[in-house]
């Protein structure tokens, strides 16, 4: 499964990479919502939260599902800019229909929200509204309060998020802000030096292992656990990296607003995540019970197929079925010696399958 942005035709400058102050305080909101999903940072978590002001932690708790789950995308900007205030600017004009839609998307769940005829807008149609808060209440009664907030008055919810962001900045943002500043800058060189000499498939290449170039140039394909296609056209792609993002590839892709990609900034030790076609097939190989007995013995030492067959009264054909699937996932090793082939259970690949497969979830 993969996420397609269709770049075909587009002009050349249209894809950029550039900093947003937005989108890197969105991610350490998100860092604080869920610290279970960057061991790294929890200190880091503990300490903002053990001296936010309790007005402060009152509204961001209330106004979490702007950036837990997933990101309102008005938060992941195609346009940054040099500021926050003036990201802050921006995200006030939008309009309220647009700002509604897409804050309910994430306050209600992960997809978009299809709103009953004749009107798609749950501000002006009855029966939209009550579909939004449903969905809401679904989700829990902080998401239906949020919601009902929301839709009564979205000029007074807007303007406290955006004072909430304001005190974020005051409370811990812009010293976090200034201590990743150079990292970003840096990955940013890398990036448009790159992009500059080598073309976009190198770029992105330089993005993740995750993102590539479709063999005919016109999509960018993003190895992510769902099946989506978006369109550039002639607005372009913008892709940020992110510093408190880690580990998560966070793609704006709503039909009509331009592509967007909050990448991790690279470290000093690259990081190539396992594609999630090879986590899938890892899993898969292990959920057969004989390939699990095979892989018990191997993992008291090598063995040939004729004598994991004489172990498991099992005959050689078939083993060798068995075992030609843990190789196709990378679980085996196999050695010739002389007339024998010892096969051998690939330790590093088992002791990171669940490593992998949270990458896989999370990215």
């Amino acid at each position: 499964m993969t996420l397609r942005i269709d770049i075909a035709g587009l002009p050349a400058g249209r894809l950029r990479f550039a900093a947003s102050p937005l989108a890197e305080l969105t991610a350490m909101l998100h860092v604080l919502a869920e610290p279970a999903h960057h061991p790294r940072l929890a200190g880091w978590a503990d300490d903002v939260w053990a001296a936010m002001p309790p007005e402060l932690d009152r509204r961001l708790r209330e106004a979490q599902f702007l950036w837990r789950s997933s990101r309102a995308d008005f938060l992941v900007p195609a346009r940054p800019r040099g500021t926050l205030t003036e990201e802050l600017d921006d995200l006030d004009r939008i309009d309220d229909e647009s700002y509604v839609a897409t804050a309910l998307t994430t306050t209600c769940g992960n997809d978009r929200i299809h709103f009953p005829a004749p009107s798609p807008s749950p501000l002006a149609d009855r029966a939209a509204r009550e579909h939004a808060l449903d969905l809401a209440q679904a989700r829990g009664a902080l998401q239906e309060a949020f919601a009902a907030r929301l839709l009564a008055d979205p000029a007074a919810v807007r303007a406290q998020v955006r004072r909430t962001l304001e005190q974020c900045a005051e409370a811990f943002f812009d010293t976090a802000w200034t201590a990743v500043a150079v990292e970003l800058a840096t990955d940013l060189r890398l990036k448009n030096d790159l992009l500059r000499r080598h073309g976009i498939e190198a770029a992105l290449g330089s993005v993740s292992s995750a993102v590539t170039l479709a063999p005919d140039g016109d999509s960018i394909v993003v190895d992510q656990l769902q099946d989506n296609t978006t369109t550039a056209h002639d607005r372009g792609v913008t892709f940020i990296p992110s510093a408190y993002g880690r580990p998560h590839l966070v793609v704006v892709h709503a039909p009509g607003r331009q592509p967007v990609v909050q990448y991790p900034a690279a470290e000093s030790g690259p990081s190539h995540p396992v594609p999630q076609e090879t986590v899938a097939l890892r899993l898969e190989a292990l959920a057969h019970p004989v390939r699990l007995r095979l892989l018990r013995t191997l993992a008291r030492g090598p063995h040939t197929n004729g004598e994991l067959a004489h172990a498991w009264r099992l005959s050689p054909p078939e083993v060798s079925r068995h075992l030609a699937v843990l190789r196709r996932a990378g679980l085996l090793t196999a050695r010739r010696h002389g007339r024998y082939v010892q096969y051998s259970l690939d330790h590093t690949h088992l002791a990171t399958l669940g490593t992998d497969l949270l990458t896989a979830l999370l990215r």
